[in-house]
């Protein structure tokens, strides 16, 4: 299990541990592949479910990608970190992936506030009538709302956003996997930060206590409107971990209090665990051309 907490993008012993593996697997060593799946695939999808805002695409995204760089790890040669190799199939992925469902729909700040203020504000239901508490349903509610101001970004920026904001990632990190120059990657940074402060503080009341929008009195509505389903949580379920106890803590670079205020916000958010990805693409994997392929018979 602990391999599948690792976080690639701060410890230290990312780069000898990974190489060691490709060069296992590339000699036909199975298990090596296990083990390098488990160590990236929570990392890939927390960052693919962050894109697209729906589990099920999530997976989808992320299974594409896993066998994206499963058959291009021939191509690996070793002279730089596996991890910005890796990421970097995950960042072209992301962003030339065909639009989802949710992308369409959430297409601009103007028209999010505007759903919101449309949003009836209604009392909760009876505790007694959920099948969980009511602060647990609240909760997937608010991070749900605050998942989709993502969407409100670009690809570009929501994945810089998701980089350098939520997982903390050094901007020679996000530079190195965008292939932009750190100064570049700061600034694109800046920029996402500052569309998202400016949203919050004009419309969530969690930031701004003028504001009318309040979490728990929209929750039964977005119930109503199938946003949220107390049966199955999207996001306030099947996690162990918060993204800030899972990602290491830096300094902020070039970044005021009020937005590292908002960051955190973000950083309180389920880690979410990914599930069956293994067994997901074992067909594909024990298929006889794919075994061929990377020498795994």
């Amino acid at each position: 299990m602990q391999n599948e907490w690792i976080n690639p993008f701060v410890d230290q012993d990312e780069k000898d541990t990974d190489n060691k593996l490709v060069e296992s697997i590339l000699k036909g060593n199975r298990d090596a592949l296990d083990d390098l799946i488990r160590r990236h695939q929570h990392w890939i999808f927390n960052i693919a479910f962050r894109m697209v805002l729906n589990p099920q695409d999530a997976e989808d995204v992320t299974q594409e990608i896993l066998i994206k760089v499963i058959t291009k790890l021939s191509t690996f040669k070793g002279n730089s970190a596996f991890r910005t190799w890796l990421y970097r199939i995950v960042k072209n992925h992301v962003l030339n992936m065909k639009e989802r469902e949710l992308e369409k729909v959430v297409i601009s700040f103007e028209d999010y506030g505007k759903s919101l203020e449309d949003t009836p504000d209604l009392d909760l239901p009876d505790e007694r009538s959920m099948p969980v508490e009511l602060r647990v349903i609240v909760e997937d509610a608010k991070i749900g709302c605050m998942m989709g101001m993502l969407l409100c970004l670009d690809r570009e920026q929501r994945l810089v956003y998701i980089l350098g904001e939520v997982f903390e990632v050094t901007s020679e990190l996000g530079a190195a996997i965008l292939e932009i120059s750190p100064d570049n990657f700061r600034q694109r940074l800046s920029r996402s930060r500052k569309h998202l402060v400016s949203f919050m503080n004009e419309k969530c009341g969690l930031i701004n206590k003028a504001n009318p929008c309040r979490c728990e009195r929209k929750t039964s509505s977005f119930i109503n409107l199938g946003y949220v389903d107390p049966h199955d949580l999207k996001f306030n379920a099947h996690y162990i971990h918060s993204i800030k106890e899972v990602s290491k803590e830096r300094s902020r670079e070039f970044c005021d209090t009020l937005e590292r205020d908002y960051g955190q916000l973000f950083r309180d958010h389920p880690f979410q665990d990914s599930h069956n990805h293994l067994d997901r693409i074992k067909e594909i994997l024990e298929s006889k051309n794919f075994q061929t392929m990377l020498n795994l018979n």
